[in-house]
């Protein structure tokens, strides 16, 4: 059995993520609901006419933070990912489990995250083809950002890059085909205890 490079680079991520759920006990607990704008990749329409690009997303992020390191659980959804038009229907939810890196300075806290999770895309052509249900990829995100405000109340913009693994295998398992990026820019609300 031989392993390519995104099987190791999947497991690897995983180890880290496991690795960095292993926060202090001290660490700081958060939520922080955002809303953003998708951006580049296949955040767009599709080479079709009467297509109208439709980018806003909404989600949250939960986690822990240390003096250094922490992880993060994010939850996104875009309705119309790659576009509005008549007969077209789409949209892309992301479940992303995240190792953080937090140095604590105040009142502007930077973090790097890297991570792995789920891209599910569902898109319609029809209304007949409502029922058709979606597709589920494997997938990692790497990006970073800024917490701005007091250890429990501020603002928090984030920048990620989103890569679903092409032709991903894992122990000769086929758990994904597509290849999805894009990327995604948000602001939100950042609440801390």
């Amino acid at each position: 059995m031989s392993i390519n490079k995104s099987s190791f680079l999947v497991l690897s991520l995983f180890v880290l993520a496991l690795l960095g759920s292993a926060v202090p006990a001290g660490a700081q607990g958060f939520i922080a609901p955002f809303a953003g704008f998708n951006f580049g990749g296949d955040a767009q329409c599709p080479e079709i006419t009467d297509c109208e690009d439709k980018r806003l997303n909404a989600g949250v992020a939960l986690g822990r933070m240390g003096a250094i390191a922490g992880f993060e659980q994010e939850f996104a959804y875009t309705k119309d990912f790659f576009g509005s038009s008549p007969g077209l229907s789409s949209s892309v939810l992301t479940v992303m489990s995240s190792l953080m890196i937090t140095p604590q300075l105040r009142p502007i806290r930077p973090y790097f995250a890297v991570g792995v999770g789920l891209i599910r895309t569902n898109v319609e052509l029809n209304a007949a083809s409502i029922l058709g249900g979606g597709q589920n990829n494997f997938g990692w995100n790497i990006g970073g950002g800024l917490i701005i405000g007091s250890k429990n109340v501020g603002l928090r913009g984030d920048i990620r890059f989103i890569h679903a693994f092409d032709d991903f295998e894992l122990l000769g398992i086929p758990l994904s085909d597509t290849d999805l990026d894009f990327g995604r820019a948000s602001l939100g609300l950042y609440l801390g205890w």
